[in-house]
């Protein structure tokens, strides 16, 4: 049996908790959505701030809601580079002794001691999914990617299991540059 998984690519985003969102935005701001995503519940909100590095901003990064317990900014390893940090590659929420940045919203700006990664390629799989596929949460495996001239293998994606997720992987733009994504593709976990 083939195991199939849709492929997404993850823009540059920030996760914000309910007190810096009161910092940027004002107190008792509530994100609104713009546009639902693939996993339940989540959503690109229309709020955006600027992220600040040593080096250089990225400006106009989306929020992802809803809010989060911390907050966090994933960012690829080429826009690490470009505003100067040293973000880790980590699954999402672990950010201890990660990145540092400065966050701009339209009220006010936060100091991030930690909070910047890049996040680790992962598969968000339901258990049933995760049943059928012969994988365990936290297992590492491999993808291959059919594209147009860049197919690809790509190593060290974790497997992600929960009862509210959507199965469907997440790489990074970077990555999805690299391996030629364009429209809906399909990986295959071998």
């Amino acid at each position: 049996m083939e195991k199939k998984v849709l492929v997404e690519v993850s823009a540059r985003h920030a996760h914000v908790s309910r007190e810096h969102l009161d910092i940027l935005f004002g107190k008792g701001y509530e994100l609104t959505v713009k546009k639902y995503l693939s996993q339940p519940g989540q959503y690109a909100a229309n709020e955006r701030i600027d992220i600040i590095g040593p080096k250089k901003e990225l400006k106009n990064v989306s929020i992802l809601g809803p809010v989060r317990k911390a907050t966090q900014v994933e960012i690829s390893l080429t826009d690490a580079r470009s505003i100067g940090v040293l973000a880790p590659i980590r699954e999402s929420g672990d950010t201890a002794k990660s990145a540092p940045c400065k966050i701009i919203g339209p009220k006010g700006e936060v100091e991030l001691e930690e909070g910047v990664i890049v996040a680790k390629r992962h598969i968000h799989l339901t258990p049933e999914d995760a049943e059928k596929f012969n994988v365990k949460d936290k297992q590492i495996v491999q993808v291959k990617i059919d594209t147009d001239g860049r197919s690809s293998i790509l190593g060290d994606v974790v497997i992600r299991v929960r009862n509210d997720f959507a199965s469907a992987m997440h790489i990074d733009t970077d990555e999805g540059n690299a391996v030629g994504i364009n429209g809906e593709v399909f990986g295959t976990i071998i």
